[in-house]
This record gives structure tokens, sequence and C-alpha cells, in this order.
């Protein structure tokens, strides 16, 4: 057995909690068993109960978005979505957007944008979890997000060929962006945004963002 084997198999519950970013178990799907899930999981439960789960590593992990963060993330995706379809970029999905960015590897973004460059026939996947990388993608942050799940789910949207994310804080009124996923640039109040590189010429101010979702 190799090593690589023999660390997995005396891999503690603790220790695959720790591996997805420290979510609170109240966000872990007991059932299929954590290490066990599968894409068709995700599919069903999203069918049959109406909730969003995230897969990684075998393990369903409930997205959370309260009405807060549903607000922001409406807001930004209208205003991305009227500027894609101006200039007619791609497309801008919402936070029900499932996308399979590596193998067993099942995220979902708040909003996610995605070029035709990579939609060569220009029409919108009928797969519910398409193989599809965003050019853009991003999260709006709740309460219940750590700061290692972040770290690593920016990680895996970078290494899966994605060109920039943003991360938005309602709370604190942010947004930080990234370039790589050590390299961001965090702006506040009426600090201009901009969609450079995947969106030149789009911009925005977080305090304009909020003023405009009501918050």
């Amino acid at each position: 057995m190799t090593l690589a084997a023999q660390e997995e198999r005396t891999m503690t519950l603790a220790d695959a909690i720790d591996r997805i970013g420290g979510v609170p178990l109240d966000r872990i799907r007991w059932r299929p068993a954590p290490g066990t899930a599968v894409e068709q999981d995700v599919v069903e439960i999203n069918d049959h109960e109406n909730r969003l789960f995230e897969l990684a590593d075998g393990i369903l992990v409930e997205k959370p978005m309260g009405f807060l963060e549903s607000t922001v993330a409406m807001k930004l995706g209208q205003l991305l979505g009227e500027f894609v379809e101006r200039f007619d970029l791609g497309i801008v999905a919402g936070e029900s957007g499932m996308v399979r960015i590596g193998v067993g590897l099942v995220r979902i973004p708040d909003v996610s944008v995605v070029l035709w460059n990579r939609l060569p026939e220009r029409t919108v996947p009928r797969e519910p979890i398409p193989n599809l990388v965003p050019n853009l993608a991003i999260e709006v942050l709740s309460a219940s997000n750590t700061a290692s799940e972040m770290d690593r789910k920016v990680a895996e949207y970078f290494n899966a060929g994605c060109q920039c994310v943003w991360l938005i804080d309602p709370v604190t009124a942010s947004l930080r962006s990234f370039q790589s996923p050590s390299e961001f640039t965090t702006y506040s109040g009426d600090e201009t945004v901009s969609g450079v590189p995947v969106l030149p010429g789009f911009q925005f101010t977080i305090s304009d963002l909020l003023k405009r979702a009501g918050v």
C-alpha cells in the first residue's frame, strides 16, 4: 500500500472537515456519508429538496445564502448581465449555476461570467452540472463561510483556469479582487472596482452596489 493510500485510510472525519476548510458541521450532509458522495447526489438533492450542495473530496457541503447575500448577488448579476449583453461578450449565471471545475469537484459561484471563448457554440449548456470554468467567479460571503473554506475555493477556481475571483463581504462593505490565489486588491466605499482582465470597461463601486441592493 502506498503512503498516500495509507494516509487516506487513516484520515478521520475531523481531518476531512479540515481539508474542505473547516466548515460548520450543520452544512455537511451526513447521507451519503462524507467521502462517498458523487455528482448525482448534488443533482438529486437540488431536484427533490431544492437545496444547493457543493461537492469536494466526496463531501456534500451546503451552499449558504441568506436574503442579504442573495440580494447583493442578484443586483451585481443584473449589472454584469446588462454589460455582457450590450457588448455580446458571453453569459452570466446566478446563484444556482453549478459547474464542474475538476474531477469530483462541483462549485456554485453566486455569480459567474463565462465569455464566448469558453462556449464556442455560443449556447448555454443543457446538463445540470456542465464541465465549465467561469472567466470570473464571484462569491458573496455569508456568516458561516470560513476563511480556510474561501481560500480553498479561490485556489480551486484559479487552478481550474478562472481569470479572476471576487469575494464580496456585504457586512464590511468590501470586495477582494483576486488576480491569483495569493494576490488580491481590496476595495471599499467609493473606490472603483474594475472588470479587468475579464470585462474591460465594466466598473462599479461597492457603496453604489449596496445602495442599489437596498443594503
